[in-house]
Formats: structure tokens, C-alpha cells, sequence
């Protein structure tokens, strides 16, 4: 086919929705497809806690998008932040250029809900991105570092730690703070006493796991509560210091260490009108994932808002709903490459399942009805997210950290970074 008949599709981000498209599309005739992303790599979001908190190295879960399509003769990666799309002339702007596209699609996720609280959101972590959990873990450890130098001065408020979410990310965090606790920390600093170490996980509903069965729910709650972490339900943070956390019934907690896993926004690039637009920044979206009134644009994943009758908030802000998205709409490419119609997203509830600590996870089955939770459900929860990572290399490197730390109850990457200090220059001048 000309190169010149060909419809450009341009991507926007690389997540699970955004690469599944670009690599269902690989090489494909009818189209040239450009993929921008801020980053140049794809980060494999459901372990990002375990960077967090030394378990694994960045680079064990991100990907170079370069190398994903270094064999591909339709695909562009640009390495850019979009500024603003012009919807009417069917242009995205962005730092590095203008992009000109017959088709958009819109995969750029999720991003962190503050609900407006400017203040708080100055204090505290979140955890969306490998930099913000790179963050998270050098800022941990170097609370630990401070706690030795200072020790036995404010120990407890340097070293507890506060998870504002009862989510999956919000369980998988303080199943993991929890085992450090009790394993490695000791061991690498036997100079303060982690006792003192108080592990919060706050949740402003009645239950963990709100997608979850309550059985799940409550089987969380109870291996978290034996592994030592307090549990607070609904308990609402109004405001965040950077050393204490205060409820709404003015009671609070001490702690310099809060990480902000309590609710997201749809991660929406500039220039969408608002009218596009739900309260949470999603993109409001048909059943065949394309943007209301743009026959041109599409949204898959957590950025987009796809409202059923069974589903009237939305469908689940999950990976494997994004990856079924974007499977769908490659077909559907397909078939718009050969003139034929496109086909709905139909949603298949395919369960759900969180970690909490070695041996300890919790599934949800659809069929059969189940929920279960100990040594099988923790080991079906590794072995599917094992193989969900890209390449062979680094699902080895995974494992191989996984089986070393269940072994041994330590961490491999404990390293602390810290910024070179720039040296002032001298304004003396020889005499």
C-alpha cells in the first residue's frame, strides 16, 4: 500500500492500553501509528510498590519502548509531552512538534486525586509513576538513616508510616512496610528499635478492597492486622502537615512519612473541552471506546468513561480492562481497514485479586463464585503478574528476586541515593 494512503493513528501513552494497540497494529499495511509517551519506556504499574520499597530495581519493570518496536515498519515512538490537542483541526501539540492524525486515541491512565487539597498534596507521596516510587524509596530510607543519627529522639514519628487508600496498592504497601518490618529492617539497622514502628493504612469507606467481595475484604483486614498494621475505616484525612495527619473529627496521628494511594483522576491532555469531560477528568466514551461527539478520537483505560447499565459509575479502573480495550479496538481497526463494522467493547468480569504478604493474598472468582485467600491465591497472584512483564530476561530477574527474598526476608536493592552538592564558585581572583 502507498505510504500516502495510509491513516495515521497517533497514541497517547504507553500503558497497558496504549501499548497492546501499537503492538496488535505492528507492521500493519493500512496504517502509520505514532506513540507518544513523557517516558520513553513502558512501567509495569501493579509492582511499582515493590520498587518502592527495595524489592525490586526500576528496570525490572520498565520496558524500553524502542527495543519493544525495533522491528516494526509502522511505528514511531516520540519521547514528549503533549500540550494541547486541537480537536477541531485534528493536531497534537507538543513540546516536540506538531502531530497530524486521522486517529486518536487517548491511553494516558490515571493520575493522583488530591480532591483539591493543595496542602496536602505538597506533603505527602504518591505512587504512579517509577520516579514518584524511586521517591518513595529513597525518602524511606533516608528516614532511617535520620532515625539512627537522632536515635532515641523522635524515633517513632521517623520511622512510622502512614497509607492513606485502602485499595489493592494500598493492602499490596502495608503487607510489604509490614514484612520489612519484621525481616529486613532489623537486620540492617540493629541500632533502633522497630517496636517503635507504627504502620498505618487508612480507608475512607467501611471496607478495604471496595471492588472486592467482603469475604476478600475481610480476609485482608485480618492478615494485615496479624502482620501488625493498625487499619482505620472510615476515617477521612483533612490535612496533612508533613508531621501529623488530622481527621475530619479532629483527632490525628503522628507520622512524617505519608504515601497517597487514595483515589485517582483520569490523566486528560490539555485542550479537551470540558464538555468531553466527567467530574473525575475521564473521557466520556461510547461502547465502542470512542469519545462522545468525536467520531475521530478514542479513550481506553482508565482515562476513559465508558457508562452501562450495569456499570453506571463506570467500568473498573483495571489493567486487564484496558488491555481487553485495546484489543477490541485493534480489531476494530482491522475492520475499518477493510470496510466492515466495528464491534462494541463487551466488559467480561474476569475477577480480582491483591497481595498482602508472603503467603498471604485474596482472590475473587467469577466462575465459580469464590472467593479464597492464603498460599493459593498468593501464589496465583505471583505467577500471573510474573508473566504479565514483558521479555523473558526480565521475568527472570523478577523471579529470581522473588525466590531470593522469600528465602532470606531480605531486600537486594537497599541503596540510598542522594543528589551531588554543588560547590560554590570562589569570586577570588589571583593577586
Amino acid at each position: 500500500m502507498n505510504q500516502l494512503s495510509r491513516k495515521h493513528i497517533v497514541i497517547l501513552g504507553a500503558g497497558f492500553a496504549g501499548l497492546r494497540l501499537a503492538r496488535m497494529l505492528n507492521n500493519h499495511p493500512s496504517y502509520t501509528i505514532t506513540l507518544i509517551d513523557k517516558n520513553n519506556y513502558h512501567q509495569f504499574q501493579p509492582l511499582l510498590y515493590q520498587v518502592a520499597l527495595a524489592n525490586l530495581d526500576a528496570s525490572n519493570i520498565s520496558f524500553p519502548l524502542r527495543n519493544i518496536f525495533k522491528r516494526s515498519r509502522n511505528i514511531s515512538i516520540r519521547a514528549t509531552t503533549v500540550t494541547e490537542i486541537d480537536v477541531p483541526n485534528n493536531c497534537v501539540r507538543t513540546d516536540g512538534g506538531d502531530f497530524n492524525y486521522d486517529f486518536l486515541v487517548v491511553a494516558t491512565g490515571a493520575t493522583t486525586n488530591y480532591f483539591g487539597n493543595v496542602k496536602l498534596e505538597e506533603k505527602v507521596f504518591p505512587m504512579k509513576s517509577t520516579w514518584e516510587a524511586l521517591q518513595i524509596r529513597n525518602t524511606l530510607l533516608q528516614h532511617f538513616e535520620n532515625a539512627v543519627l537522632t536515635y532515641p529522639t523522635d524515633t517513632e514519628n521517623q520511622l512510622s508510616i502512614v497509607i492513606v487508600g485502602g485499595g489493592p496498592t494500598g493492602v499490596e504497601l502495608s503487607g510489604a512496610f509490614a514484612e520489612m518490618k519484621r525481616d529486613s529492617l532489623p537486620d540492617e539497622y540493629p541500632e533502633l528499635d522497630f517496636s517503635k514502628m507504627k504502620i498505618y493504612l487508612l480507608e475512607g469507606s467501611g471496607k478495604l478492597l471496595g471492588n472486592m467481595r467482603s469475604r476478600s475484604s475481610v480476609m485482608a483486614r485480618k492478615y494485615l492486622t496479624q502482620m501488625g498494621v493498625t487499619v482505620l475505616t472510615n476515617t477521612f484525612v483533612k490535612q496533612y502537615d508533613g508531621l501529623k495527619v488530622i481527621f475530619n473529627d479532629g483527632s490525628h496521628l503522628e507520622s512524617a512519612f505519608v504515601i497517597w494511594v487514595a483515589g485517582v483522576l483520569g490523566n486528560t491532555p490539555p485542550g479537551i473541552p470540558e464538555s468531553l469531560l466527567t467530574k473525575t477528568k475521564q473521557l466520556k466514551t461510547d461502547i465502542y471506546n470512542r469519545v462522545v461527539s468525536v467520531d475521530n478520537m478514542f479513550a481506553l483505560g482508565d482515562v476513559a468513561f465508558v457508562e452501562t447499565t450495569q456499570h453506571p459509575k463506570g467500568l473498573p479502573q483495571l489493567a486487564s480492562v484496558a488491555v481487553d480495550q485495546a484489543k477490541n479496538m485493534a480489531n476494530n481497526f482491522k475492520r475499518l481497514a477493510k470496510e466492515q463494522t466495528i464491534l462494541p467493547y463487551v466488559y467480561v468480569n474476569k475477577g480480582s485479586m491483591a497481595t498482602i504478604g508472603r503467603n498471604k493474598a485474596v482472590v475473587d472468582l467469577v466462575r465459580p463464585a469464590i472467593s479464597f485467600g492464603g498460599f493459593i491465591a498468593w501464589f496465583i497472584w505471583m505467577t500471573l503478574h510474573l508473566f504479565l512483564l514483558i521479555g523473558f530476561k526480565n521475568r527472570l530477574i523478577v523471579f529470581i528476586n522473588w525466590v531470593y527474598k522469600y528465602f532470606t526476608h531480605r531486600q537486594s536493592f537497599s541503596l540510598l541515593f542522594n543528589p551531588p552538592v554543588k560547590k560554590q564558585k570562589s569570586d577570588s581572583r589571583p593577586m
